[in-house]
C-alpha cells in the first residue's frame, strides 16, 4: 500500500478511534519507557489503556460489554465490602493497574503485523497440512514455542492459520491446550514465575519430571479426542516446516538472547513487551523512516482500536482478579491455616477447588494465591505445593471462561469463552484424573 493509499485510509477513521488508537499506544510507550530507564511513567500505562477501552465501549459486541462490565463491576463491588466491611487498607490509586502488563505486552504483539509482505497478509502458498498429522503440528508449535514467547505464540500460529480462513474449533483447542500444558514446565511462564514466589524452597528438577510427561500426555489426550469429536480432512493446521518456524524461531531467539544476556533482570512478558514493536519497526526501516511511519500510523489508527475486545476484557479481569484478592487477604487475614499439613490428600482437594474455581469463572492465579495464603508450608512439602499449583494452573487456563488464553481467543477470534469451556470439559475431567494421579505419585 502506497502512503498515500494509506493517508487516505487514515482520514476515514473517526476521531473518536483514532484518539482511542494514541491512548492505546501512549500506554505501550510508557510500558516500554519505564522498563528502560524511566520507571515512574508507567504510572501513565493503566489510565492510558483505560481510556483507550472508554472510548472504545460504544463499540464492543453486545456481548464482550455486558462481560466486561460485571466483571469490572464485581470488582468495584469487592474493594468496596474489603474497604468497609473488613476494614482493608485499598490502594484506589492502583486500581486501574490489574493486568496492565499483559495488556501492554498484547499491544506489543499487535505489531508482528508489520513485520512481512508490505501489501497485506496473503494466504500461504500450497496445500495445508490437515488431519491429525496438523492437529500435531499446530498443538506442537505452539506449545515449543510457547514456553518461550508464552501468549504471543497463539497469535503468531492462530493469525498464520486464520489467513486460508476463520478458524475452527478444532484449531481453536488446539492452541488453547497447546499453551495451557506448557504451564506444567516451563521456567518462563507467569505461572512458573508465581509459584516460585510461594514456594521458594521448590525443587525445579522435580517438578519437571512430573511436568513435563504431563504435557505430554495432554498432546496425547488432545490428538485421540478431537479426530473422534471432528473431521479433521479439511482443518489446516501449523506446518512445522523453517518457513512457518522462521518468524517464531527467530523471535524466540532474541528473547533468549535479552533475557540471558542483555537484560537479565527483566520479566519474559517485559521482553516481548518492546522487543515485538522493535523488531517490527526496525524491518520497516529499510524502505525508509518515511514509509516506517506511516505504517505505524495506520497501525495506530486502525489495528489498535481493533484489539478493543482483547483491551477491555483484560482490563477488567484485572479489576476482578484486584477485587478477590484484596477481599480474600482481609478476610483471611489472622494466621488460620486450611491444613496441618499438607500430603497427597490435601494437594488433591486444592487442586479440585482451584480446578473448580475456574470453571466458574476465576483465574487459577486467584486461587493459587488464595491457598498460598492459607497455609504453612515446610521446606519439604514446597515442591508438592508447586506442583499442584501448576497443574490446576495448566488445566483450569484451558477451561476456564476468564483465563488469558480464552479472554484473547474470545477477543481476537471471536469465540466465547463459555463455548471453549464446553467444548474442554471432557479434556479437562482427563487431565484432572492424571494430575491426580501424578500428586499421588509424588507425594
Amino acid at each position: 500500500m502506497s502512503a498515500q493509499s494509506a493517508d487516505a485510509a487514515s482520514a476515514q477513521v473517526a476521531p473518536r478511534h483514532a484518539l482511542a488508537g494514541l491512548a492505546i499506544l501512549v500506554g505501550l510507550l510508557s510500558r516500554i519507557a519505564s522498563l528502560a530507564w524511566w520507571p515512574a511513567i508507567e504510572a501513565l500505562t493503566g489510565p492510558a489503556l483505560w481510556l483507550g477501552t472508554a472510548l472504545l465501549w460504544p463499540d464492543l459486541p453486545r456481548r464482550n460489554r455486558r462481560q466486561a462490565g460485571l466483571l469490572a463491576g464485581i470488582g468495584i463491588g469487592l474493594l468496596l465490602i474489603a474497604r468497609f466491611g473488613y476494614g482493608a487498607g485499598v490502594d484506589w490509586s492502583s486500581m486501574l493497574d490489574g493486568n496492565t502488563q499483559v495488556v501492554a505486552m498484547l499491544v506489543g504483539v499487535s505489531f508482528i503485523g508489520l513485520i512481512g509482505n508490505r501489501r497485506g497478509h496473503s494466504p500461504p502458498a500450497g496445500p495445508p497440512v490437515t488431519g491429525r498429522r496438523g492437529l500435531a503440528g499446530t498443538w506442537l508449535g505452539v506449545h515449543l514455542l510457547g514456553t518461550i514467547l508464552n501468549l504471543s505464540t497463539v497469535f503468531m500460529v492462530g493469525d498464520r492459520l486464520a489467513r486460508r480462513a476463520p478458524l475452527t474449533t478444532p484449531q481453536l483447542l488446539a492452541l488453547n491446550r497447546g499453551l495451557s500444558s506448557a504451564a506444567l514446565w516451563s521456567p518462563f511462564f507467569a505461572s512458573m514465575g508465581i509459584v516460585i514466589t510461594l514456594a521458594p524452597a521448590m525443587d525445579y528438577a522435580t517438578v519437571l519430571a512430573h511436568g513435563l510427561p504431563l504435557a505430554l500426555c495432554a498432546g496425547l489426550v488432545t490428538l485421540i479426542e478431537l479426530p473422534r469429536r471432528f473431521d479433521l480432512s479439511d482443518t489446516a493446521g501449523f506446518s512445522m516446516a523453517p518457513r512457518s518456524l522462521l518468524l517464531p524461531v527467530v523471535m524466540a531467539a532474541l528473547v533468549m538472547g535479552f533475557h540471558f544476556g542483555l537484560t537479565p533482570a527483566l520479566s519474559i512478558v517485559a521482553i516481548i513487551t518492546f522487543l515485538m514493536p522493535g523488531t517490527a519497526l526496525a524491518t520497516n526501516l529499510i524502505h525508509g523512516p518515511r514509509w516506517t511511519l506511516g505504517r505505524l500510523h495506520r497501525h495506530t489508527l486502525t489495528r489498535l482500536p481493533a484489539m478493543r475486545g482483547e483491551i477491555s476484557l483484560f482490563l477488567c479481569a484485572g479489576l476482578l482478579t484486584l477485587g478477590l484478592s484484596t477481599l480474600a487477604d482481609a478476610a483471611t487475614e489472622g494466621g488460620w491455616t486450611l491444613f496441618e499439613s499438607f500430603g497427597a490428600g490435601e494437594a488433591t482437594l486444592s487442586f479440585l477447588a482451584i480446578l473448580a474455581s475456574a470453571v466458574a469463572g476465576l483465574h487459577p492465579i486467584i486461587g493459587v494465591s488464595v491457598l498460598a495464603s492459607v497455609l504453612e508450608l515446610a521446606d519439604g512439602q514446597q515442591t508438592l505445593f508447586a506442583f499442584t499449583a501448576l497443574a490446576a494452573w495448566a488445566v483450569g487456563t484451558s477451561v476456564g471462561p476468564l483465563s488469558g488464553i480464552n479472554l484473547s481467543l474470545q477477543g481476537r477470534y471471536g469465540v466465547s469463552g463459555t463455548r471453549m469451556m464446553r467444548e474442554n470439559l471432557r479434556y479437562a475431567l482427563i487431565m484432572a484424573a492424571l494430575v491426580v494421579t501424578g500428586i499421588l505419585v509424588m507425594a
